[in-house]
């Protein structure tokens, strides 16, 4: 009994989700998960990964484990910053485009990845921690960049709150957005639609 209880703590300190790999340095074999599965108190997420029947993750901690390459990105990260209202359906993850498809195959939390080239795809990277573990989100300035170039991609009100909001947000960085908008190529964009309002 003492050993699950260390199991469930161990799960509570990686936001729910540990890894087989994890569970083995517990001390719980193959046979071992399989009888805890059999049990009802573990249950597989996908292959290699297990989260607490009785203790229910949060989507971007499921994400987080699985994907740690992964960036929260576009609406998912506008939602963080309270730059929209909408809840996408799916969240919207950044990840590199030479990076296996099948992969992201999962049915639970719903994914909408977006295959970026590598190099753009580590600039801007905030950590946010949630319920101990570290989830990589882009940060304001950089989301605001992505909400210009995925433009078409937006419903237009959408896309006129992003910019109105981060134009109100007091922990904009300008400096960084346009250091950001020179990378992306797209800074006669930003000064069209970002400077009117500054």
């Amino acid at each position: 009994m003492i050993k699950i209880d260390k199991m469930k703590n161990e799960f509570k300190k990686h936001g729910g989700v540990l890894k087989t790999s994890e569970l083995n340095g517990l001390g719980f074999s193959s046979r071992k998960i399989n009888k805890l599965m059999e049990e009802g108190i573990i249950s597989r997420i996908k292959h290699g990964f297990y989260e607490l029947t009785d203790y229910i993750p949060k989507e971007e901690v499921i994400i987080a484990r699985l994907f740690p390459e992964a960036v929260i990105f576009l609406e998912s990260a506008m939602l963080n910053y309270g730059y929209t209202d909408r809840i996408p359906p799916a969240w919207q993850i950044a990840v590199d485009k030479n990076s296996q498809k099948t992969k992201y195959d999962i049915e639970y939390p719903l994914i909408e990845p977006f295959y970026l080239e590598p190099k753009f795809i580590d600039i801007g990277i905030d950590i946010i921690q949630v319920d101990g573990v570290e989830v990589k989100i882009y940060d304001r300035d950089r989301t605001i960049c992505d909400v210009l170039r995925y433009e078409k991609k937006l419903e237009e009100e959408v896309f006129t709150n992003a910019i109105k909001r981060y134009v109100e947000d007091s922990k904009k960085n300008v400096r960084k957005l346009f250091e950001y908008a020179i990378i992306f190529n797209i800074k006669n964009k930003v000064q069209t639609y970002i400077r009117v309002w500054l």
